[in-house]
């Protein structure tokens, strides 16, 4: 279903090539470089009685927390994370020190040789003891509507739990940065999704103002959101030695440091008590979001501020009470994972709507057909619903390229059938666009057109679908625009590259500065246009109450999967994975497909394989032998389409796109499975020994 936008678009692409030329930050060459390797906690909590350094080498450094010029926090929305270790321990592996020189041998060495005297305390290590010892980093709730009348006259009351896991990114670049102090500003470069919030965070540890701290994206290999705030703290520790050592210092983990330290997605329970009425309808919920946010809180409230503004999905709950907490346990912190705190609740609501229509003996996708929102209804957070709902279209499509209403669940063979219903919020939570105030220059000089903004191509198009968005709007050829590398001393701050933001808010204040542009296109000067974003006048935020437009506009999805189950070893096999989404106007097509079915494939791993524990503390799955990420051979047969729904203030109409497509998945799977051996599903993944368990139930 190719737009019109997207065939033109097309057609003014260049003719690219793979020419191996792009370079990572471990591929730059530096003079001079000295290597860092950290030293990092072993216990989950405790105090630091001593530290015992070796004798050092010449020209070999400690560097820890006296080395801190400034502030020993990483900045970010609660900057409570120390960038060294002080007193006490809170998580096995949180940075003490590093050790810094030119031989990587050498280095290590030196780490084998430290010895660290610690003092160790009773940890928490799960949200059920975090509840017990009230270790609470966040504490939020909301509510519309009367749900005390609704269950005083409730035919039915049903209450219901559901659980989801950790999810380790495995981006194919690991982290990296590189610190360079030299003509007395500190130079960053490295693998990241937010260079101006790396800049604001060199800028609390070092004590200086932004002049003297320049940060340079990289080319990043993948990051999922595991680049969003983490790459502050590897920034943060290289720049405060690079200030002591004179030279330029580059860290880059291996696999398994950077699955031991880096931020996961938060594992969830969500708790439900649910008011049926007379028609068997829905008529209140209350729904209790709990998120094990690890050792410190970091990103973690605004990860469950989308979760508890998202918990009710697609459907229109006319009494509701929301309530949500971070929990602070001593395990490896979590953070921001594509969906950003959306894909827990949207498996739980799904699989809460599924069981209710087995306990009433209905239909699940015409359960929730009952249910769902449409244009002029109000969202949980009572938000208006201006755009058109398209999930009837959607649901009819999906129906036809699946067969889904053919399709007869087999439980003698385990094979089942499901479906998902899902959306996804674009861009910042509720007034955090027009907080960021996103800017971006477009500058034309000669017949070469330059984009200069912050947002960073990390593998997901951002840089293609910017600059088809300027050469079709301008009538140019893309050869003819540039994609500057977002560079803090060359591009204003337009935002970081999350949130799905970059082709609906930037793009869209790149076409809104093309469309002035391409008036002023014959005049004998260069051009320089820019934009600031601000929401539309009639989005409306409370943020005291919750209440309002917790989003611009919604991107939608249909999902529908097929499984087969193994009768001996319970293994799940997704035979097919059938798609249909509105993300507006599809800017690139051919792009859009690879991030849908990345981005599913991503929902099959964390619904099937992905399985991470923590034992006392400790992540049992470190590597990628024991973290099993889906390889080419698990791959479902994907089939994906997409409706057409222009979203005014969008870029060609387009809406949010990228983190989408990793919602729908585990719950499509969940309930397949749940249809092929008969039995309900309450968390993922879905391991061989759940399934096992539940039979012999």
């Amino acid at each position: 279903m190719k737009n019109n936008i997207s065939k033109a678009i097309d057609r003014v692409d260049g003719k690219g090539k793979i020419s191996g030329e792009t370079k990572y930050i471990d591929d730059i060459k530096f003079d001079n470089l000295f290597y860092a390797k950290t030293v990092r906690s072993e216990i989950p909590k405790g105090k630091i009685l001593s530290v015992k350094i070796p004798t050092l080498p010449k020209n070999y450094f400690i560097i820890d927390k006296n080395d801190v010029p400034g502030i020993n926090r990483m900045r970010t929305v609660v900057s409570d994370h120390p960038i060294f270790t002080e007193d006490e321990v809170s998580y096995i592996g949180q940075p003490i020190l590093l050790v810094v020189g030119a031989d990587r041998e050498i280095i290590s060495d030196i780490v084998n040789e430290i010895e660290i005297e610690y003092k160790e305390e009773k940890a928490i290590l799960t949200i059920e003891d975090a509840k017990k010892e009230k270790a609470i980093f966040t504490d939020y709730n909301y509510s519309k509507g009367n749900t005390k009348f609704a269950f005083q006259n409730a035919k039915i009351i049903i209450n219901d739990e559901y659980q989801t896991g950790y999810q380790e990114h495995i981006y194919i670049e690991p982290q990296g940065i590189v610190a360079e102090f030299k003509d007395d500003i500190m130079h960053i470069f490295g693998s990241m999704q937010c260079p101006f919030f790396v800049q604001g965070a060199i800028q609390d540890v070092l004590g200086w103002e932004t002049d003297r701290i320049r940060i340079t994206h990289s080319t990043t290999g993948g990051a999922f959101g595991g680049k969003e705030e983490f790459p502050s703290l590897l920034a943060c520790q290289v720049a405060v030695a690079s200030l002591k050592t004179k030279r330029p210092v580059k860290i880059i983990y291996d696999r398994n440091e950077d699955i031991i330290s880096s931020t996961k997605r938060h594992p969830s329970e969500i708790h439900y008590k649910v008011a049926l009425d007379e028609n068997n309808k829905i008529s209140a919920l209350t729904i209790d979001v709990n998120f094990n946010a690890g050792a410190f809180s970091g990103i973690s409230p605004v990860v469950l501020q989308r979760g508890i503004f998202s918990a009710t999905g697609v459907y229109n709950i006319p009494n509701l009470k929301v309530m949500g907490k971070n929990y602070k346990t001593n395990t490896v912190p979590c953070g921001a994972y594509r969906g950003f705190g959306a894909p827990q609740v949207v498996f739980a609501i799904e699989m809460l709507m599924t069981n209710i229509a087995k306990k009433v003996k209905k239909n699940s996708l015409d359960f929730k057909k009952k249910h769902l929102l449409k244009s002029g209804d109000f969202t949980a957070t009572n938000g208006k619903i201006r755009d058109k709902i398209k999930l009837p279209e959607m649901i009819k499509i999906a129906e036809k390229i699946s067969n889904y209403k053919k399709y007869s669940a087999d439980k003698k063979k385990f094979k089942g059938v499901g479906v998902s219903l899902f959306s996804h919020g674009c861009g910042f939570t509720g007034k955090g666009e027009n907080d960021i105030k996103g800017k971006i220059i477009l500058q034309k000089k000669g017949k070469q057109v330059f984009i200069n903004v912050s947002s960073v191509e990390m593998g997901q198009g951002a840089e293609t679908a910017l600059r088809k968005i300027v050469s079709h709007t301008l009538s140019i050829p893309i050869e003819n625009v540039t994609y500057e590398i977002p560079d803090t001393k060359k591009v204003p701050d337009s935002g970081p590259t999350v949130a799905s933001r970059t082709t609906m808010i930037i793009g869209g204040l790149l076409r809104s500065a093309s469309i002035e542009l391409k008036e002023k296109w014959n005049e004998k000067n260069d051009i320089s246009i820019s934009r600031i974003y601000k929401h539309p006048d009639f989005l409306k935020w409370n943020d005291d109450k919750f209440e309002g437009d917790a989003y611009p506009v919604y991107s939608y999805g249909v999902n529908v999967a097929e499984v087969e189950i193994d009768p001996i070893t319970f293994e799940i096999d997704v035979k097919k994975m059938y798609a249909v989404y509105d993300v507006g106007t599809v800017i690139d097509e051919r792009a859009l497909q690879g991030q849908m079915q990345g981005g599913m494939l991503q929902g099959v791993g964390w619904a099937t394989t992905e399985v991470m524990n923590s034992v006392d503390g400790k992540l049992v799955q470190n590597n990628m032998t024991d973290y099993k990420i889906p390889t080419t051979k698990d791959m479902p047969n994907f089939k994906c389409e997409f409706v057409t729904n222009p979203y005014e203030f969008g870029p060609f109409g387009a809406k949010c796109a990228g983190e989408l497509p990793l919602t729908g998945p585990p719950p499509a799977i969940a309930e397949a499975v749940s249809n092929a051996l008969g039995i309900s599903i309450k968390k993922i993944p879905i391991t061989p020994e759940y399934l096992m368990e539940a039979m012999k139930k």
